[in-house]
């Protein structure tokens, strides 16, 4: 669902993304780690369309982003690290403004909303304008509009900023519960501890290049550790340089 070949971001001289190939399949909950600048939000960026590469293609769900800028779009829901809302509008207003855009018919409408109200505990907040909401209730806010036209690919970076653990559990769940529907699910993290609970599969960047590959096991096996923090420390350990790659044999 999401394919990634050869893509390059440059900054001047500065290389952001190196070349960098990765592919995440449909029903696949994928986590993106890696220090900072290591270049996880160039590549989001670039996948979402809000930054032209340098080089290389990107797909998502069989469009390219390039070429098909709208079908990808379309095809995809972004939660960035910081959501922007129009503050004056009630959270229910908004909700219909998204719905407006993805032109999706009322009734189907009326009934994603509901259901994302209610799992993502957003109901008592319908009426009250944007603006007076906390930052994690506009967290969730920003899922659920993301994720009302139902779009096959969800990309979220830091998907639990701001969210008390009760809130965050509910997070979870709804993105599990996608990932299990079949949506693809691209998740990029500093929460080592949430990636390791969640995710299918990790990719772990560094300097523009991934470091490591693999489901968990996969990793540990590699990197003969016991948590996905030693594995973190060990690849960056020495004055925040990579040091080993690790590809499992889900790459």
């Amino acid at each position: 669902m999401i394919e990634i070949e050869q893509l390059t971001v440059r900054y001047g001289e500065f290389v952001a993304v190196d070349a960098l190939d990765l592919t995440v399949a449909g029903g696949e909950l994928f986590a993106f780690l890696g220090p900072n600048g290591a270049g996880k939000t160039s590549t989001i960026k670039a996948l979402t369309g809000l930054l032209r590469p340098d080089g290389g293609r990107l797909r998502v769900a069989g469009h390219d982003i390039a070429t098909e800028p709208l079908s990808a779009k379309a095809s995809m829901g972004y939660v960035p690290d910081v959501a922007v809302f129009y503050d004056k509008l009630t959270a229910l207003e908004f909700m219909r403004f998204i719905a407006d855009l993805f032109e999706i018919e009322p009734a189907a409408a009326r009934e994603s909303m509901g259901g994302l109200f209610e799992r993502l505990d957003l109901e008592r907040f319908a009426h009250d304008p944007v603006e007076t909401l906390s930052h994690g209730t506009k967290q969730r806010l920003a899922i659920a509009s993301a994720l009302l036209h139902d779009p096959p690919v969800f990309v979220i970076d830091e998907p639990m900023v701001g969210l008390d653990p009760l809130h965050a559990r509910a997070v979870k769940a709804e993105l599990k519960a996608r990932s299990e529907a079949g949506t693809t699910v691209f998740m990029s993290t500093h929460l080592l501890n949430v990636a390791e609970e969640m995710a299918d599969r990790i990719g772990i960047i560094d300097r523009g290049k991934l470091v490591a590959l693999g489901t968990l096991a996969e990793l540990k096996a590699d990197d003969h550790s016991g948590a996905l923090e030693e594995i973190f420390l060990r690849l960056f350990d020495g004055e925040g340089e990579g040091g080993d790659v690790l590809l499992g044999g889900g790459a």
